[in-house]
C-alpha cells in the first residue's frame, strides 16, 4: 500500500486520515486510510467497502470511531472515486469485486493468513464482504453488513432477458457525460437519487465522485457502472452462499432503509449460523446520513469490544 498526504486529492478530507492506493495486477485501487496509534492498535485492520456509485466517503462519519483501536482503510471499488477503471471491452461484475478484495488481501494484507482482519460493507460493498466471507472464512475475524444481507437475485427464467439487455447495452455504449458548471449542481442531483441523502451527506459523498474538465465537472465514475449486468444470482444460489458464512456477523438493518420491505430478509437472516441484527433509524445510508451514533456504536460494540 502507498499513501499519499490529502492535498491535491480534489476535495475536502477530514483530519486524521491520508489518501491511499493499493496496486494490483490490472488495476490501481485507491481509498482512504486512518491510522490509529500503534500503541492503541489492539485489533486487526478494519477494510470498509463502499456501495454502488458511492465511495470511500462514504465511511468518514463511522471510520474515526472504529480507528481509535484498529487501523480502518475505506476502498473505492473498481470503477469508482479514485480507483481505476476497468479496461476497454471489460464490465463490472459482482465476482470481479470480490475478486479485486480478495487480491487487495493477498497482496497488502497477507498478515491476514494468521490474524484475520475484519470486514465492513454498505449495500454492494456488503454483498462483496459477504461473498468474499463465505470463500474464505479463514481471513475474516467478523463481517457486518450495513442495510445489505445478500446479492440481488433473480429467477431463473429472466436469465436470457437479463442477458439480452446487458448486451444491448454493451453494444449500444452510454451517452455522453452530463458536464455540470459546479459540484454544487451534481450534489444536487445526488440528494434526489435512489436512495436520497440529505445536502449535508451528499455534500460529503459527491465530490471525490466528480472530476473537472474545461468548461466544469463531470462524473468521475465509470458510466459502465450504470450498465445491466449478463448473469445475476438466483435466489438458492444467494441462500447458498450466506449459509457459507461461518464467522460472527452483524447485520445492521435501517427502518427506512432499500431492505425495509424487502420480502424474504428473514429467512435469509436464518441461514447465517452466528448472525446478530441490530435495528437503527435512518434510510439506506444510516452510517453516513442523520444521527450515526446508533450505527457506530453497534459496530464498534461487534468490532472492537471483545
Amino acid at each position: 500500500m502507498t499513501d499519499a498526504v490529502l492535498p491535491g486529492s480534489g476535495h475536502d478530507i477530514p483530519a486524521g486520515c491520508r489518501e491511499a492506493h493499493w496496486p494490483l495486477d490490472n488495476i490501481t485501487l485507491a481509498g482512504l486510510s486512518w491510522r490509529t496509534p500503534v500503541e492503541n492498535e489492539v485489533h486487526p485492520p478494519v477494510l470498509m467497502v463502499h456501495g454502488w456509485l458511492d465511495n470511500a466517503m462514504t465511511f468518514t462519519r463511522l471510520a474515526p470511531e472504529l480507528a481509535k483501536q484498529a487501523a480502518v482503510h475505506a476502498i473505492d471499488m473498481a470503477g469508482h472515486g479514485h480507483s481505476g477503471h476497468r479496461a476497454p471491452g471489460c464490465g463490472y461484475w459482482l465476482t470481479d469485486y470480490v475478486a479485486d478484495l480478495s487480491e487487495l488481501i493477498d497482496h497488502h494484507f497477507p498478515e491476514s493468513e494468521r490474524y484475520p482482519l475484519d470486514l465492513v460493507g454498505h449495500s454492494l460493498g456488503g454483498i462483496v464482504c459477504a461473498l468474499y466471507a463465505s470463500a474464505f472464512p479463514e481471513r475474516v475475524r467478523r463481517l457486518v453488513m450495513i442495510d445489505s444481507l445478500g446479492a440481488l437475485s433473480r429467477p431463473a427464467k429472466e436469465t436470457v432477458p437479463q442477458l439480452r439487455r446487458a448486451l444491448q447495452k454493451k453494444r449500444n455504449g452510454s451517452a455522453p457525460a452530463t458536464v455540470y458548471p459546479d459540484v454544487e449542481t451534481a450534489v444536487k442531483i445526488r440528494e434526489g437519487g435512489l436512495s436520497p441523502l440529505s445536502a449535508e451527506a451528499a455534500r460529503l459523498l459527491v465530490p471525490r465522485n466528480m472530476r473537472s474538465v474545461d468548461d466544469g465537472y463531470v462524473w468521475r465514475t465509470d458510466a459502465r457502472l450504470r450498465h445491466p449486468t449478463p448473469l445475476m444470482m438466483t435466489e438458492e444460489q444467494v441462500q447458498a452462499s450466506l449459509a457459507a458464512i461461518q464467522i460472527p456477523t452483524l447485520f445492521v438493518r435501517a427502518a427506512e432503509g432499500l431492505l425495509a420491505n424487502h420480502k424474504g430478509l428473514d429467512a435469509r437472516a436464518r441461514l447465517i449460523p452466528n448472525l446478530t441484527t441490530v435495528d437503527v433509524a435512518g434510510g439506506h445510508h444510516c452510517h453516513l446520513d442523520g444521527n450515526t451514533a446508533p450505527v457506530a456504536n453497534a459496530i464498534e460494540r461487534f468490532l472492537l469490544n471483545d
